[in-house]
């Protein structure tokens, strides 16, 4: 593919194409906010399933500049072609580059972490390389899933559960202008739900866990994570009450389940819970960038990115800090989002929004340019004007 001039192009908060030089750059820009190495430590071999985009890419970043981990990175990306490749693509080509730097063995593998294929691809390759891991890192946000073992694909849907809901939710027009839309969900099927679970909850991070214990693969001490989110009132009946949280509450029941199956070992399994974040995943769903925007507002630079979020996860997770739990076992890196007097805060602007204030009242042109991130554009410092070839290469297993 000839170099060429790349443009956002798309519809709602889907772009078409990704730009390699802001991907790049958001990446640089990502590592310096993980403080550097403190002090010497023992190298931990880490597996991160769905670590090119969201919290699992900056997972993977603190796990690297902060810890020096070793391991392997999954994740499910198109490469360039007609387009672009995803941004993921781009992001992982970076990372990879960040790896090397830190001196990290780590190696990245573009396939479905669903896939039966895939698990034992990882497996042979932590067992060839490493030989026992440390930790594993559960961070995938997909919109279906293909069982490999039954064949049925399962698709999740963002709905209510039990009666329809309506939330005001956020929109751009063309030129970037700000807009305030009333949206009604109806109340998911008992299938739909079902589904859901079967997409988003526990049951492939359970399968990994159970094919590297079968293997041998875990070494004493073992700890894994699988990534959360609770939220705000505002948005709970489409989020939390809703099939999203559903399928959480299924991943918690995991956490437990896996906690108690890997006590032979001193291992642990624990949910995340993470603040609120503008990623790929959140902005599909109804209300969270309204929401998010208007979180900014109040919080400003205290609003924890997940850089800072998983930095401190890295820390609980190699015993650097003590586990911050909760009373239901699962780790709280969302304490910030969830304050009294932030939510009470936010929730007084929520009410203040109309057509007419939402400006005023909601960060829009931070979340619009967070938004556009997360493709490569807006991204200080990057020259769009200037011709870019996208078509780059998946970083070879080292």
């Amino acid at each position: 593919m000839a170099a060429r001039v790349v443009s956002p192009t798309g519809r709602g908060f889907l772009l078409l194409d990704s730009h390699p030089a802001g991907c790049f750059r958001s990446v640089t820009d990502m590592v310096a906010q993980i403080p550097p190495k403190a002090g010497s430590q023992d190298r931990k071999v880490a597996l991160v399933i769905g670590s090119s985009a969201g919290y699992g890419l900056a997972a993977t970043l603190a796990g690297l500049v902060r810890h020096g981990i070793d391991g392997v990175g999954v994740a499910f990306e198109r490469p360039p072609g007609r387009r672009t490749g995803t941004a993921g693509w781009y992001r992982t080509i970076a990372t990879a580059a960040v790896a090397e730097e830190a001196g990290s063995d780590f190696t990245f593998l573009n396939a479905d972490a669903f896939a039966d294929t895939t698990k034992d691809e990882v497996l042979d390759l932590l067992e060839k390389r490493f030989g026992k891991l440390d930790l594993l890192v559960y961070s995938v946000a997909a919109p279906r899933r293909t069982d490999p073992r039954s064949g049925t694909t399962y698709q999740s849907v963002i709905k209510p559960l039990g009666a329809a809901h309506t939330t005001r939710t956020l929109e751009f027009d063309a030129d970037g202008t700000p807009a305030l839309r009333d949206v009604t969900a109806t109340p998911a099927g008992e299938d739909e739900a079902a589904d859901t679970v079967r997409v988003m909850g526990g049951e492939d991070w359970s399968r990994w866990v159970t094919a590297l214990a079968d293997r041998g693969l875990l070494r004493e001490g073992f700890r894994t994570v699988a990534l959360s989110y609770i939220g705000s009132s505002l948005t709970s009946a489409i989020y939390r009450d809703g099939t999203i949280g559903a399928a959480k509450v299924h991943l918690e029941r995991t956490a437990e389940e896996l906690d108690e199956r890997l006590r032979p070992i001193g291992g642990r399994a624990l949910t995340s819970v993470n603040g609120a974040a503008v990623t790929q995943a959140s902005t599909a769903i109804p209300g969270i960038a309204l929401y998010v925007s208007v979180l900014h507002a109040v919080l400003g630079d205290a609003l924890q990115s997940p850089v800072e979020q998983s930095v401190q996860l890295w820390e609980q997770l190699t015993g650097a800090a003590p586990l911050d739990l909760d009373e239901q076992g699962r780790l709280r890196l969302d304490r910030w989002e969830l304050d009294p007097a932030v939510q009470a805060a936010v929730a007084e602007r929520w009410r203040a929004i109309t057509p007419e204030t939402i400006a005023e009242v909601a960060d829009v042109a931070w979340f619009r340019a967070q938004f556009r991130g997360l493709y490569g554009f807006d991204v200080p410092g990057v020259d769009y004007s200037e011709p870019i070839d996208p078509d780059l290469d998946w970083p070879a297993p080292r």
